[in-house]
């Protein structure tokens, strides 16, 4: 899976909070407290990413989280509906999540924390189904595998050597 560099200071994000967990550490002294949090950040245009923060205060984790998610943005191609521009199943561990294009009105329809990738990468119209493992943070990881592995039908037709019209057919 290629990844480009995208910088993330030129993009207006938003950001999302899927989950926060308290997760405990057992040791000699008692039990260590910690949160974790999974964010995910988009510009609504095409690109969008998640990431992990972990720390002792809720805010600090998000912080961190949103810092880690931004160092992973990927691009997602779309096509003139604002859909994506093929079907595609991304996998991630145990969660796998199926991206359906959809035509002009569909709206999003995905659960929980595929939705939240889906509207922060600026997509308008997508059928979604998570398959296997529903565990949040693996279903964000899939459903952004899942986007990265996008084509436009440009990309195909380079790829093939063929026109664009052919491959659209």
């Amino acid at each position: 899976m290629k990844r480009t560099i995208i910088d993330a200071e030129q993009l207006e994000l938003e950001e999302k909070v899927v989950s926060i967990k308290r997760v405990t550490k057992v040791v000699k002294g008692g039990r260590n407290m910690r949160f974790t949090a999974l964010v995910v950040v988009g510009d609504g245009n095409g690109h969008v990413g998640a990431g992990l923060g972990k720390a002792t205060e809720i805010p600090e984790a998000i912080r961190k989280g949103k810092e880690d998610a931004m160092k992973k943005l990927i691009t997602v191609k779309l096509d003139e509906n604002n859909s994506i521009t093929h079907d595609i199943s991304g996998k991630h561990t145990g969660a796998s999540v199926l991206l359906k294009k959809a035509p002009e009105g569909t709206g999003i329809i995905a659960g929980g924390p595929a939705r939240s990738v889906c509207e922060l990468a600026g997509i308008k119209n997508i059928r979604t189904k998570s398959l296997g493992s529903n565990n949040k943070q693996n279903v964000v990881l899939a459903t952004i595998d899942a986007l990265a592995q996008l084509k436009s039908p440009e990309e195909v037709a380079k790829l093939r050597g063929l026109s664009v019209e052919e491959v659209v057919g």
